[in-house]
């Protein structure tokens, strides 16, 4: 018997509008591209990679040039901030960030997941995705993804700045084939794990001491307030 198994038909639809160099840039995830992936971060390069809500196009964290490339590609707004990609939050100390309460509890109750904790960042923060927000601190959107193919990533490649794979305002990609169709050329290599569960992005939340439950949702996604509220009413042990 055959291994084949045809394309969806939306990738069909997606591959089709590639040109032969966009299409060399899909590999699936192999050893080799793996190797290839850690590579072109190093450099400085854009790579889009899987994860457990949406398709993310990927830069080192410590590279501001490698930054600007993410916004430049998705034709991003720079008011607009980036999420690091971590595949644990045992990586927190050594990038000088940390979550406040209750984000902490949040955290361990729901990472690795869908869940993106805004982190308190030291000013001797390698990383070039920081915010400085008004009052004059800096802050940093993090996220654990559920994800093995992306944990396979990072064991490579280490914490990644990332987004959403599309162009800015547009859907987000849930195939390497979608994500390709929109970013063309302008990333380096399309890391294809499958379908992801997708669309719905992750929630993002921040603290907010002033606030009921001392937290604000920028941003509801795969976790509802519902969840969060659950979880921080909850007595601790």
């Amino acid at each position: 018997m055959s291994d084949y198994q045809p394309k969806q038909s939306s990738e069909l639809t997606y591959a089709q509008q590639l040109s032969a160099e966009v299409k060399a840039r899909v590999l699936p995830i192999t050893e080799e591209s793996l190797k290839l992936a850690a590579f072109l971060i190093r450099s400085g390069q854009l790579v889009v990679v899987p994860t457990d809500t949406v398709y993310g196009v990927a830069a080192d964290p410590a590279n501001a040039h490698a930054v600007e490339r993410i916004f430049a590609a998705k034709h991003r707004p720079r008011a607009k901030s980036i999420q690091v990609l971590l595949d644990s939050l045992e990586r927190l100390p050594q990038l000088h960030l940390s979550l406040p309460q209750p984000l902490d509890r949040l955290s361990a109750a729901l990472l690795p997941g869908g869940f993106s904790p805004i982190a308190q960042a030291r000013e001797s923060t390698p990383l070039a995705t920081v915010r400085r927000e008004d009052d004059g601190s800096l802050t940093q959107a993090i996220r654990v993804p559920d994800s093995d193919a992306l944990h396979a990533i990072t064991a490579v490649t280490g914490p990644l700045a990332a987004t959403s794979a599309n162009l800015s305002g547009e859907e987000s990609a849930t195939s390497a084939w979608q994500a390709a169709a929109a970013l063309g050329d302008s990333v380096a290599l399309y890391l294809d794990a499958g379908p992801t569960p997708g669309p719905v992005a992750s929630t993002v939340v921040k603290a907010a001491p002033g606030a009921a439950l001392g937290i604000d949702v920028l941003r509801e996604g795969v976790i509802s307030r519902s969840r969060l509220a659950e979880i921080i009413s909850y007595p601790q042990q």
